[in-house]
């Protein structure tokens, strides 16, 4: 479900908590026992779930259209916090010096990412985010699938032989064809939607910080339909 849709949803599921309340109390018909547990219990789902996503937006990091959210597997941190995760974050529970995790769905620009368009991700010399053990770019279609594509390629990361720039920069080509001249480094887009996922495990201390800033994914060409 896309941040689009749980954000409408918390708003209908809360108006219609609002409406229980003012109907059940002091308006509502002849109050019983049964309809008294029945609207309680519906109210506290929706007021649980509308919490739960008003914490998440509160709690993620959203920079240059990359989603994460930090601190599920640290004791303590609460309930609410992981029910926040699980609707807006659907990333593994642990801590964050064993892996940090960020999402996307969207381009630099906020835009959907789309397979009509060929992007890249660019990262400056030293760029690539700083771990001891690895990292890796993933693709997913729009329901969080693998892409089935010619190379059976479902991700890329420092392990994969990226071909480096003259500079030491790196860039990643996220389209549906081949670049041409820079197959090494291509990760295969689906002709539709598509998310993808920055995983960094045992991550370096600009990680651990938040000074680290994950590059934004870029619109280089392409039509929208």
């Amino acid at each position: 479900m896309s941040r689009t849709t749980t954000s409408y949803l918390a708003l209908v599921v809360g108006a219609v908590c609002i409406y229980f309340l003012g109907y059940s109390f002091p308006f509502g018909p002849e109050r019983t026992v049964r309809n008294d547990v029945v609207q309680g219990v519906l109210i506290g789902v929706g007021l649980a779930f509308v919490l739960a996503q008003a914490y998440a937006r509160i709690k993620a990091t959203k920079v240059n259209g990359w989603v994460t959210m930090r601190g599920l597997g640290v004791p303590g941190n609460g309930m609410l916090l992981r029910a926040a995760h699980a609707q807006y974050f659907p990333g593994p529970v642990n801590v964050p010096e064993e892996a940090m995790y960020w999402w996307a769905n969207v381009d630099g620009a906020g835009h959907a990412l789309d397979g009509a368009h060929d992007y890249v991700m660019h990262f400056p010399p030293g760029g690539p985010p700083p771990n001891d053990a690895f990292w890796s770019l993933t693709m997913g279609d729009a329901r969080n699938r693998f892409v089935a594509n010619p190379i059976d390629r479902y991700s890329v990361s420092g392990r994969s032989g990226l071909a480096p720039n003259a500079d030491g920069s790196i860039d990643i080509y996220i389209q549906n064809a081949a670049p041409p001249g820079n197959e090494s480094n291509w990760l295969p887009s689906p002709p539709g939607g598509f998310i993808l996922w920055l995983r960094v495990y045992v991550p370096g201390p600009g990680v651990l910080d938040g000074s680290y800033q994950v590059p934004p994914v870029t619109r280089v060409r392409g039509y929208r339909p």
